[in-house]
């Protein structure tokens, strides 16, 4: 089994997985690195595992070196990285490689894998963003747009009357009250932000088909009525991972 960890800005996403598929997973909040209270976590999910190695991508550069330190003290192999130096099943055309996201490298690198090029991939995280392979297999860009979650807290932060609302679908158009107001403006705001956005993708890389992929948190709820995506997978950025881990022949495929 080969352990996997994505670092994202509020949770740290874990993964194990088998002949790079992803068996099992869970979540962890990222802030429990710098309290130091990460590693009882990390070890129940990996409990009875044996490791073959482990493998990181990371949006929060400060945590990176205590996921290597822990999992050197537990298992006493080295890390792997996944950035744009050590990327493979995925071409790179973008002026300045090293400030791609990993995690958006592992997204086109699963993308490619199970959908083929060109295609897309929206992740619904703390921000939205997509991740666009091209005709000949390369990782070209993207978009960077407020997440769901940020855009509702920025509201009730900022605002004196606007409460904190917890995303749901809403069948209504019209709010009949503050909370309905906002969640229509999210949820369906949100689905218009991205029909928009793959309507502009489709111009631009001259593709009429063009496959969708949805992750992340509210990847599910945001696709139910966005026929433009065609396909919902909440573990695409842990099974790109998975799939970078096998450009790593030194250290076994499993």
């Amino acid at each position: 089994m080969i352990l996997l960890f994505d670092i994202g800005n509020s949770n740290t996403h874990l993964g194990l997985a088998k002949s790079s598929r992803v068996v099992k997973q869970a979540n962890i909040p990222t802030r429990s690195w710098a309290q130091n209270s990460a590693e009882k976590p990390v070890a129940a999910f990996t409990e009875g595992v044996k490791l073959g190695g482990a493998i990181l991508c990371s949006v929060v550069p400060s945590v990176t070196p205590s996921v290597r330190q822990l999992v050197q003290g537990l298992w006493h192999f080295h890390c792997r990285e996944l950035t744009a130096a050590t990327v493979t099943g995925v071409g790179i055309d973008y002026p300045k490689p090293e400030t791609i996201g990993p995690d958006r490298l592992a997204n086109a690198v699963a993308v490619k894998h199970h959908f083929g090029a060109p295609a897309v991939v929206v992740d619904f995280g703390t921000a939205v963003t997509f991740d666009v392979v091209d005709r000949a297999g390369n990782y070209v860009g993207g978009i960077i747009a407020p997440g769901l979650s940020a855009m509702t807290d920025y509201l009730h932060e900022k605002t004196a009357l606007l409460p904190k609302i917890t995303i749901r679908e809403i069948e209504s158009t019209i709010g009949k009250n503050t909370r309905d107001a906002m969640l229509i403006g999210a949820v369906h705001g949100y689905r218009g932000l991205i029909r928009e956005l793959i309507a502009e993708l489709k111009n631009e890389l001259r593709c009429r088909r063009l496959p969708v992929v949805a992750t992340g948190g509210y990847a599910k709820l945001m696709a139910a009525k966005l026929p433009e995506i065609t396909a919902v997978d909440p573990l695409l950025t842990l099974e790109g991972l998975s799939l970078a881990w096998q450009s790593f022949p030194s250290m076994g495929g499993e």
